[in-house]
């Protein structure tokens, strides 16, 4: 499953690169890489829950709150750190079905061309994981298609992270 977690950031990366949503080099920003396995446990049920009938937002949602912490980082992370569950937190201020409504409009601030294009990039990046996680071939039920799903949540919450960051102006270039 590692190398197919490689292969979903190598796409993905390559992907976003090209739209110039982030750079070469991925920013690291530990504060929320460290809240990757409480999010994900939290979750998982809901995630679960919808994948069958709304794959798409199943992992998409992902990338929403891999930038909604991003912002959350870069604005009040002494507040928000502290905050026991951050998935729930986000999903509770208008539910799972409109949770990406929310990040865009009330965590991003975002509106008009930004809040469409947004919309348009995590679905393309939902897609293409989905795919490259259809193509695995993995038994549904199984310990390795829960593994499967959960490298495709992981990248995506890292892209997101990484967007996000970008889009406040974080640069990750080389130093000479």
């Amino acid at each position: 499953m590692d190398n197919f977690e490689e292969l979903l950031k190598k796409d993905l990366q390559q992907f976003l690169l090209g739209l110039n949503e982030v750079d070469e080099r991925l920013p690291e920003c530990p504060d929320v890489e460290d809240k990757w396995k409480d999010i994900a446990k939290a979750y998982l049920p809901d995630g679960i829950r919808e994948f069958q009938d709304y794959p798409s937002a199943s992992l998409g949602w992902m990338m929403y709150i891999g930038m909604a912490v991003a912002k959350m980082w870069d604005t009040e992370w002494e507040i928000y750190s502290k905050l026991e569950d951050l998935y729930t937190y986000l999903r509770d201020k208008r539910g799972y079905d409109s949770m990406d409504e929310y990040i865009r409009e009330e965590v991003l601030l975002l509106e008009g061309v930004d809040y469409t294009l947004l919309e348009r990039v995590t679905g393309e990046c939902a897609s293409r994981v989905y795919n490259a996680l259809m193509h695995q071939r993995l038994e549904p039920g199984t310990k390795e298609a829960f593994n499967g799903y959960l490298a495709c949540l992981h990248q995506l919450y890292l892209m997101g992270a990484a967007v996000q960051l970008k889009r406040m102006g974080y640069r990750m270039t080389k130093m000479n």
